[in-house]
This record gives C-alpha cells, structure tokens and sequence, in this order.
C-alpha cells in the first residue's frame, strides 16, 4: 500500500469518525472520540480509532456484547439506539404477519452495570417511538426476573441491558422473543438485517420512556421461586455473595420466605458496583473470585457458600471439606439439582449441553426420564421440548421452565440449599450425595483448559491445527470419533467447535468462546466406582486422567 493509500484510507476513517460523533447524542462518549481524533489529526497513533471503527459490534445470538465507549465496535447510545430500532423493526413486522392485540409490547430490564440503566431508556424511547408499548422494570434487577415478566405480562419481546459476568468495562444487550426464550437462527439474522437498515440516528422516531412497572412484577416472581420449595428441614448457616451485582435482595428476600435463616452475605461484595473492585473477573469461575466468601464461611463455621454473577443467572457453590473450602464445579452442582428434582419424581426432559458431563443423560435414563443434548447456551437448552430441567457447566441452571425459560441463579440457589439442609438433616454434606452419585452411575470427572488471548486470531489457527492434524490419542486414550460439529448433523445445527470420543467414555470438546476472547476446551473422564478403593481411588485416578488429557490437547492444539 503506497503512503498516499495510507493518507486516504486515514482520510476516510477520519470522516466516518466525525461523522460518528456528530449524531451521537451522548455527550461524554462524543467528547471521548473527539479527543481521539483531534490526537489523530495531530499525528499521535491510529490504532485506537481504526479498533473503534472496524467493522460494527455484531448481533447475534447472544445479542450485543462489547467494551463500552464511542464507535461502531463499541457498546455505547448510537449502537443501542440503531438496535432498538432494528428490533422494533422487526417486531412490527412479526405482529402484522400474526395479527393480534395491536402491535406488541417489549418489557426492558437492566442490571447496575455502567449505563446500563442509560441503555434501557433509550431502548424504551425508541419501541413506544415505533408504536409499541414499552415496559420498564422498576430497577436494576436479576436477568431472570426479566426472563420471568416476559411470558407473565405476555409481552412479545424483552430486553435485558447486562454483559452478565464480563469484565466491568463491557456492556451488553440480550434480546429474548415471546416464549421467554433468547433469540436462535433466524432471528438473529432477521434482526441484525433491520439494524443495518436503520438510517440516520436523526431519522429514529421516538416517544416517552413508557411505564415504569412497580414492585408488584418482583413479588411475582419471588413469589412463584418461593413457591418450589418443598416442607423440609432448613437448618442450614449459608454464606452468600451477589459479586457486586443485582442479586442480593432477592436472593436474602426468597431464602426468607423459604424459611431458611438469613445468610451472612459478603460485606464487600454485598452492594452492586459496576467497577467490581474486589475481584479481577466477576465471575465465580475465575480464580479469586470466591475468596473473600469462603474466608467468611470459614470464620463462621458455615455449611454452605452459595453466589451468583452479577446479572444473578448464574449460581456457584462452595462446600467445606477437611482440607478447607472447595468450589464445586458446573456439573456437579448441575447433577445436584437434577438428583433434587427426580428425586421428587419431576417428569420430563432433562437436557444439557454438548460441552456438559454426560452423566446427566445416565441419571434421567435411570429415573425413566428423557434426555436431550443442545449446543451451549441457554438459547438452545430453553427450547427442549418438554423441559423439565437444563443446565450447562458454566453454572447456568433451569429449574422451573414453566416460569423462567432461561438459566435463573436465584431458584438454582434455593433448590440447592434445600438438598444441603436435608443431606445436613441426615448427619452428610453435598460431597456425599456426589458420592453417592458416582457410586450408581460411575464418576463423571470435568475440568477445562480456558485460554484468553489477545489477537484472536489464535483462536483461528489452533481450531485450524486440529483439523489439519486430527489426533488419533488424548492422554494415552484412543479418539474413538471425531467430530467438525462446523458442518452440523441431524441433532444439531452447525457451530464451530470440534469434539473427540475417547476409550472408555471420555471426552474432549474445543470450541472458541461466544462472549469473550477464550478458546476452551471441556475435557471429562468417566471412572468405575468399585468396592475396594471406592469414591476416593476413583477420584485420584480421574484427577490423573484429566491432566493427562489437558496436556494432550494443548500439545494437539498448539495452545
């Protein structure tokens, strides 16, 4: 490319970037790319304004989920604003093919996220703008709640504004349709085609802020996740954290009238904070992030740590153990629940997702129960016909689908503080009942290898290694099958991803994160409980199974 290519090129990345800032209608994001370009046009670096500029933060499945600040790549008014419209846009003409009461309404939640609540009004504004009703929740709420009002208000859409458990400078803006479901092909192309449609920001009809529902929607809700709780003992001392987020009042509020004590919550934590300042990642996954909860739990001698993410629809877990606390992983919490509700003879399908343990499909079956595997998301695990209970190892759990269609860490938490206080009744803890667990089905061992990077094109080259080179051995196990899950088959649609069949049921999934810059692969071994050596030699063993295996694909992928 010749100097004056560059000139040009930077030219025009200056027009656009003016262009951008002249019909921004928030200030502070107008100012912080003027700033950008007056540096620029004095000849400082380009690379920030070129990343702000390239390409638009893309609606898909997941919606929208980005950094905050001014640009097309960016999460900010003039992103949200062309959404909303794209969205009313298509709502609109959904309604006129399916002619019913007017035109439809749209209910809108928000989380305490930095302009989440900003985001929300704007989204309102331009639905009653288009002719639609728009509801507001009353405040920044739990992302389930939102999931919960939209089926109970029979509205046609819902918005929820939360970049649920990313780092504190993103935001984003998840997209459900009537059912109480989020979006799926095609909608998510339907939708992202009318906001590349959507002309000047100028030319964006809009109304009033529409209504502001009252707190009658929350004791809803409260009222219908108290409700599944079952006569029981509830001597249980809980520690709980909402990690800065929306949860803590509803959780403390439904733990009440459960009839379960007040927990002791996280003093630092307890409060929403849209900077996090306590951990690194609000993300109970993280390393770090349960820390001052479990230190808690320790000086108080508790049975129990129990958290959500910020948005709350997702819930973790922490049990003591003689070596001090120990997290449970995403499925041993997910067979948990599914143990709790079979136990009370739930009828239905029990489904999870492809990267999930396979040990839920042995329990259903055991219990007479269909089985349903889906691609990750609660998008496709929602839409299970007949669902009874969903979850994936990413701590997002569905235990009441006939209210929440949609991962909900606030009825996941009760349900599991329920089975922790009758195993407690009985003189046993949680770890018990997955020994138990492992004993009848085998135990199903889960870990995973998460690697963020910076250029993601990485990610690119090591899905491209594994399909140039496949491997015929992970961890001294043979790949039995192998599976491009890219070209989709007869039980699921195509997504990028790669999964391998190991000997003796193991199994290795790789795929590239949907909402952040994370190759993960799901690795899971499966070992015999015998009488001899019992729950703990198998558990020695699989811990050495699992690291073998993590090793084996690193090696394969590159990574």
């Amino acid at each position: 490319m010749t100097s004056a290519d560059v000139t040009a090129d930077l030219r025009s990345l200056l027009e656009t970037a003016r262009a951008w800032a002249a019909e921004d209608p928030d200030s502070q994001t107008r100012a912080e790319l003027e700033a950008v370009i007056a540096d620029v046009e004095a000849g400082g670096d380009a690379s920030d304004l070129h990343d702000r500029f390239d390409g638009t933060l893309e609606f898909g499945t997941a919606g929208l989920r980005g950094a905050l600040g001014a640009g097309s790549n960016r999460m900010n008014r003039v992103v949200v604003t062309r959404a909303a419209a794209g969205l009313a846009a298509y709502l609109i003409e959904q309604r006129l093919r399916d002619t019913g009461a007017e035109r439809g309404s749209v209910v809108i939640g928000y989380d305490a996220r930095h302009n989440s609540d900003v985001f929300a009004r704007d989204t309102a504004e331009v639905m009653t703008g288009a002719g639609l009703t728009a509801y507001l929740l009353p405040r920044p709420l739990p992302t389930p709640l939102l999931a919960f009002a939209i089926r109970e208000l029979g509205c046609a859409a819902g918005v929820m504004v939360t970049a649920s458990h990313n780092p504190p400078q993103d935001n984003g803006y998840k997209v459900y349709l009537g059912d109480g479901s989020q979006i799926v092909p095609p909608a998510d192309a339907d939708i992202a085609a009318r906001i590349a449609a959507v002309g000047p920001l100028a030319d964006v009809p809009r109304g009033g802020g529409g209504t502001v529902l009252d707190e009658e929607i929350v004791d809803r809700y409260l009222d219908t996740i108290a409700g599944l709780a079952q006569d029981g003992p509830r001597d249980l001392s809980i520690v709980y954290t909402p990690l800065h987020g929306v949860g803590g009042t509803t959780v403390q509020r439904v733990l009440e009238a459960a009839g379960f004590a007040e927990p002791a919550v996280v003093e630092q934590q307890e409060q929403p904070d849209a900077d996090f300042p306590t951990v690194a990642f609000p993300n109970p996954e993280e390393p770090g992030a349960m820390d001052l909860a479990m230190a808690l739990a320790q000086a108080r001698g508790a049975d129990l740590v129990v958290a959500n993410d910020p948005d709350a629809d997702r819930c973790a877990a922490a049990v003591p153990t003689p070596h001090g606390w120990r997290m449970l992983r995403g499925d041993e919490v997910g067979a948990l629940l599914a143990q709790g509700l079979l136990s009370r003879g739930k009828q239905g399908t029990y489904a999870t997702s492809i990267v999930s343990s396979s040990l839920l499909g042995k329990m259903a079956a055991a219990a007479g129960q269909p089985y349903a595997e889906t691609l990750t998301g609660f998008k496709w695990i929602g839409r299970v016909e007949g669902l009874a209970f969903g979850y994936e190892e990413a701590l997002g759990y569905c235990v009441d689908p006939e209210h929440v269609k949609d991962k909900d860490g606030v009825s996941a938490l009760l349900l599991l503080c329920e089975i922790a206080s009758a195993a407690k009744a009985e003189g046993r803890g949680l770890l018990d009942v997955l020994d138990d667990i492992a004993r009848e089905h085998g135990l199903h061992a889960t870990d995973q290898l998460s690697v963020r990077v910076s250029d993601l094109g990485e990610i690119a080259a090591a899905m491209a290694r594994l399909r140039a080179t496949p491997p015929t051995e992970l961890g001294g196990l043979a790949v039995e099958r192998a599976d491009d899950l890219s070209t989709g088959s007869a039980e699921l649609p195509p997504t990028e991803g790669l999964r391998y069949r190991l000997a003796g049921g193991a199994r290795v999934v790789v795929r590239p994160s949907g909402t952040e810059p994370k190759l993960k692969c799901y690795l899971e071994v499966v070992v015999p409980v015998d009488d001899e050596g019992g729950v703990d030699a198998a558990r020695i063993a699989a811990a050495g199974r699992l690291d073998a295996l993590r090793d084996g694909i690193k090696a394969a992928a590159g990574i």
